[in-house]
């Protein structure tokens, strides 16, 4: 395929949907991961030369088979869209081991996992893009953020290590922090006071990661911020 190819790891309704559109509007071939093929085989057939594969990024053997299956159909990824990123909303009094150890699979071990799959072709190539969806959890921790915030402060950090490694290499690794409430239909069905404004739009998260991926290299971002402007910070 005369395509570059995008995986946008983390495929639902806001974030990761908008990912897959914007760059198959730039001209990639798109790969969608996610648990399930419920969502992403919809909507990778609304996409030209667009691929759904069901993967648990927080397993190695499915990570290694899914990635395995889209250099066989589509080749190798030039740009890795980073957006899984789910975690259970609970003090530390009030969740699980096993909630806590599955927030940090799919933030951080996921990426990792994800990253070595990548980076041995993008670093032959001299080139690539690793955007990765976090979150202002990672800068600190709430009493309800026990699980979640430290998921996401492991995956800022992993992308700090990613990128001193691989820059040099030509591989622009970049964090996007989203500081806000995605606008989901279940966002605004939880907050139905709000207007559209207090909300931030996938579609313009995903503006931010195309941006970061056609940045020149001599003055490429490491962090951004993705921030509506009634967020108080």
């Amino acid at each position: 395929m005369d395509k570059p190819v995008c995986v946008v790891v983390g495929v639902g309704e806001g974030n990761g949907a908008a990912l897959a559109r914007r760059f198959s509007d730039d001209g990639y071939a798109t790969a969608l991961l996610a648990r399930g093929l419920d969502h992403t085989t919809a909507l990778a057939a609304e996409l030209p030369d667009s691929r759904a594969y069901a993967c648990d990024v927080g397993e190695a053997r499915a990570v290694g088979e899914a990635f395995a299956a889209i250099r066989h159909d589509l080749g190798e990824p030039a740009v890795l869209a980073y957006n899984a990123g789910s975690g259970v909303w609970g003090s530390a009094e009030e969740i699980t081991p096993a909630q806590f150890e599955a927030a940090w699979r799919v933030n951080a071990l996921g990426l990792l996992l994800c990253a070595q799959q990548v980076a041995p072709a993008m670093k032959a190539k001299g080139a690539g893009a690793i955007i990765v969806t976090g979150a202002t959890a990672s800068r600190r921790g709430g009493i309800k953020t026990a699980a979640f915030a430290p998921a996401k402060a492991a995956q800022r950090s992993l992308c700090e290590s990613l990128a001193r490694l691989l820059w040099p290499a030509g591989i622009h690794v970049a964090l996007i922090v989203v500081d806000g409430v995605v606008d989901l239909p279940r966002t605004r069905a939880a907050m139905p006071d709000k207007p559209a404004s207090f909300f931030v739009q996938p579609d313009d998260v995903a503006a931010n990661a195309a941006w970061l991926v056609a940045q020149p290299r001599s003055a490429w971002s490491f962090e951004i911020e993705a921030r509506p402007f009634g967020e108080s910070w």
